[in-house]
């Protein structure tokens, strides 16, 4: 297995393997330096390859489709004394309009694109961050005293739940975290959940003595818990 766990490395990235595999590659990355290289290599890849997309081109149904409603607007032409001018104002008013709405639709695609482009970064430096937190032998596991799972903290205080099994939240839904100290809760993030093993970086330092919850609540999250924790963490 120690010949071949390194070959886990492409998948651990891409979030690909299976829960067995992905305990395995875990316990065996917080003494492997070659894997540790070889893991923030790939992040490196996949943002570069995110940030150098320019995404796809307009359809030719899209354009037809623009063309058409433009070609469908009324045109409220006020005529000139020339017959010649007459007839050709409609018709670079039309042209204007197409070219207006043409010019409205890339432009919502192209802000859209960026948006999309955001989401990827800041997905990747989260990623980032939760595999530097499991790979720094400095860092502490802490077990769960509710749900499957467990709490990883970082010398600095960046936490990362690893758990395991937590169904995908129901339609407008969302699982919070909260940073419990003192028995006040601190929000800390929200996740979607998805079957199998999921890591997810806690935001937010985790000092000692806190403890880390997860609630299910309201799709945009709320700012104190309004349902009985899934998830607890022991103290750290």
């Amino acid at each position: 297995m120690e010949t071949g766990i390194h070959e886990l490395t492409a998948g651990y990235a891409l979030d690909a393997l299976a829960p067995e595999e992905r305990r395995a590659y875990e316990a065996h990355l917080e003494g492997c330096e070659r894997c540790q290289e070889e893991l923030v290599s790939f992040w490196r890849t996949t943002e570069a390859l995110a940030v150098g997309a320019s995404g796809p081109t307009p359809s030719d149904d899209l354009r037809g489709r623009v063309l058409a409603a433009a070609r469908a607007e009324p045109q409220n032409v006020v005529p000139f004394e020339s017959p010649r001018r007459r007839s050709v104002v409609p018709v670079l008013a039309a042209a204007a309009a197409a070219a207006a709405v043409v010019a409205l639709a890339v432009g919502l695609w192209a802000s859209q694109l960026s948006n999309d482009l955001d989401d990827t970064r800041l997905a990747l430096e989260r990623e980032r961050a939760a595999a530097a937190v499991l790979a720094d032998p400095a860092s502490r596991t802490v077990s769960l005293d509710a749900g499957q799972g467990r709490l990883v903290v970082g010398p600095d205080g960046e936490a990362v739940l690893v758990l395991d099994e937590l169904d995908p939240a129901p339609a407008g839904k969302t699982y919070e975290m909260w940073i419990v100290q003192d028995e006040q809760p601190t929000r800390a993030g929200l996740f979607d959940g998805h079957a199998g093993t999921e890591v997810v970086g806690v935001e937010g330092a985790v000092d000692r003595g806190d403890s880390v919850a997860v609630t299910l609540e309201d799709d945009d999250g709320v700012d104190a818990p309004t349902s009985p924790p899934i998830v607890v963490s022991a103290p750290a």
